[in-house]
């Protein structure tokens, strides 16, 4: 079920000059696939829209974009697309190239099949040691600088027993997970996720709950969020837009609940 695309055609080759291979100058999507729809399909395209905006770099077309996803996507039962753009070829030096067409490069997937009960009972946190640089021009987006997350991702096995990190920013304020976003409940009808203005991932399953949320009357609040003050919270849950919904049933030598929050962010997310 693998098969990979450039420019809309079936390809496996990149120029060796691709600016995405020298500097990482580029933006990606990963998006899941359910019996051949692609989940949060806008919002992906609107990240990716204000990535190319942030980067100044040409954003293809959206009704481009999205044929070609939807014929990646048609037949799949359960599949993973990864969408990489890149600001094409250019010559040696930082200064991007005028007027560039971006170089659509479409990857598709076999879906990963997470152990169900890591979304029924929870799954084990810990806390990485690598932490995210501050660069609010870069915040939200998903660029392809991704080394700190392959860092910290290195910092534990399969075999250590937890499913996801922790990080911070270098200012030691909660960020996200290596993977995922971060929201937790400290009370019952609350609902809080860190501010990601300064740094992190503004996921897409970040932002369909928050809307589910403000939609249900929950009070939501995102802001900078303590260390202390996670640990604090009754319910810590995970995301994005291949696992949905995880709770986070230990951290640090923490338990957690798994709460009413917990199970009613999960049926929004069942539900995208």
């Amino acid at each position: 079920m693998n098969g990979c695309w450039i420019d809309g055609e079936r390809a496996e080759m990149l120029p060796v000059a691709d600016r995405g291979l020298q500097y990482g100058d580029g933006l990606f999507e990963t998006l899941a696939v359910r019996h051949g729809r692609i989940v949060l399909l806008s919002h992906h395209l609107d990240r990716l829209q204000e990535g190319c905006r942030r980067l100044v770099m040409s954003m293809p077309d959206r009704d481009l974009l999205q044929r070609e996803l939807s014929a990646a996507a048609e037949g799949q039962e359960g599949a993973v697309l990864k969408l990489v753009l890149t600001r094409g070829s250019g010559g040696r030096g930082y200064r991007p190239p005028s007027a560039t067409p971006a170089r659509r490069i479409l990857f598709l997937h076999p879906r990963h099949d997470y152990p169900v009960i890591w979304a029924e009972e929870g799954v084990r946190l810990r806390l990485c040691e690598t932490r995210l640089a501050l660069q609010p021009k870069l915040a939200g987006i998903k660029h392809l600088n991704r080394l700190e997350q392959v860092l910290a991702r290195g910092e534990w096995s399969e075999t250590d027993g937890f499913q996801e990190g922790l990080m911070l920013g270098l200012d030691g304020m909660v960020v996200e997970g290596t993977m995922s976003n971060v929201f937790a409940s400290p009370r019952e009808g609350v609902l809080v996720t860190p501010d990601l203005s300064h740094c992190g991932v503004a996921g897409v399953m970040r932002r369909h709950l928050l809307e589910s949320a403000r939609g249900a009357r929950v009070e939501v609040q995102v802001k900078p969020l303590s260390l202390a003050e996670l640990q604090g919270c009754a319910e810590i849950f995970l995301s994005n837009s291949l696992i949905g919904v995880w709770p986070v049933a230990e951290f640090e030598g923490h338990r957690h609940a798994v709460g009413p929050m917990s199970r009613l962010a999960r049926s929004w997310a069942e539900a995208a």
